[in-house]
Order: C-alpha cells, then structure tokens, then sequence
C-alpha cells in the first residue's frame, strides 16, 4: 500500500508534531509536570497529531494495525473537552509508551511509499 499524495502530508504532519513533542517533554517529567507551558505546547501538539492521524484512509491505516487509532482519535477528544481536568501522568505516560511506537508506524509508511 502506497501513500497518496495527501495521505503523505498527513503522515509528515503527524511526524512533525511527534519530533515537537519529543523536543518540548523528553527532556524529563519533572520539567513536563513543572511546566505549564512545557504542558501546554505538549497537549496541542498532541491535539494535532491525532487530528492529522484521523485524515489517514482506513486503507492506510490497516497497514499498521498494530496501532490502536481508535485510540488516538479518542484521546485527542480528551485532550480537546476535558481541558479542565486533563491527567498529566496519562499523558506523560502516552508519550513514553504510545508515541514510539506510533512514530516507528508512520516512518515505516514513509519507507513504504
């Protein structure tokens, strides 16, 4: 399965955003549960991410069906309507567990193409 044009652009969009949150919260989790601004550009990004994620065709995704998408489409919910009550530990725990594995999928897409 090859990537469309615009299947690309989201791909490269959602790596931008990964690499964006790679620099703003691995520096450590004390600097991300400190910071609110760290906090804030992180929760965006991720908002982001998820969104591009949605645009890709089921086609596409059933590539990597390793990666849970629901899930992803459903957190960027939380993230967008919870704002008051946002779990900051579920987050940090999202970009140590389930943003690695996201961004191997997206590269092996690319390599793919």
């Amino acid at each position: 399965m090859t990537l469309s044009e615009g299947g690309q652009i989201y791909v490269e969009h959602t790596l931008e955003c990964i690499e964006r949150v790679e620099r703003f919260a691995y520096q450590d989790r004390n600097t991300f549960m400190l910071s609110d601004l760290v906090q804030d550009a992180v929760v965006r990004n991720l908002q982001t991410l998820s969104e591009s994620s949605r645009r890709l065709s089921d086609e596409v995704k059933n590539t990597r069906s390793h990666i849970d998408w629901r899930a992803i489409a459903g957190f960027r919910n939380v993230l967008v309507h919870d704002c008051m009550g946002l779990d900051l530990e579920t987050i940090w725990l999202v970009i140590e567990n389930d943003l690695p594995a996201l961004k191997d999928a997206l590269n092996a897409m690319q390599a793919d193409r």
